[in-house]
């Protein structure tokens, strides 16, 4: 199958990916792909797709060399899944909007506002929300799927002060 046809899954890092290391009480990102692996078991091979893993960090830290890669990752994919850090999925999501052709792309962003090492609900229902939404729409462009929304990157925030994402339509 071609990669235009899958699904890609591109792990970027962010307060999902987070563990607790016991031995130095700091939270670090864990460089693999075992808490998407994890989540994707439960598709029982039903579904074509992809998992790549490439940063690594927590979104603060991305540069635009952090986004080029981004973007030269998910450039022969019409259909793919990004799991970010939620600070700045915001600044990515123009960042490719104005870098790709979107005509034959739909790109969803995800992530977490809890690790999911510490309570893997809020992590798995965003994943999910935001990849059933990617398999079955026929829409183009970029999303962000948080909190139980799935809406285009430019109506949607995050609203620091009350800890959750929001429709700003």
């Amino acid at each position: 199958m071609e990669n235009s046809q899958k699904i890609l899954i591109l792990n970027t890092g962010g307060t999902f990916n987070k563990s607790y290391n016991q031995l130095n009480g700091k939270l670090e990102i864990l460089q693999n792909n075992e808490k998407i692996q994890k989540i994707i078991a439960t598709f029982k091979d039903n579904m074509s797709i992809d998992v790549k893993g490439i940063i690594y960090k927590d979104s603060l830290d991305l540069d635009t060399k952090d986004r080029q890669e981004i973007t030269k990752s998910i450039k022969n994919y019409e259909k793919v899944l990004i799991v970010h850090g939620t600070d700045t999925m915001n600044i990515t999501a123009e960042f490719l909007d104005k870098e790709l052709n979107l005509k034959n792309k739909c790109l969803v962003l995800t992530g977490a506002m809890i690790p999911f090492s510490f309570d893997e609900l809020e992590a798995c229902a965003n994943f999910c929300l935001g990849f059933g939404f990617l398999s079955t729409s026929a829409e183009k462009g970029i999303f962000i799927s948080m909190h139980g929304l799935v809406k285009n990157h430019k109506k949607i925030i995050k609203n620091k002060a009350l800890g959750k994402f929001e429709c700003q339509e």
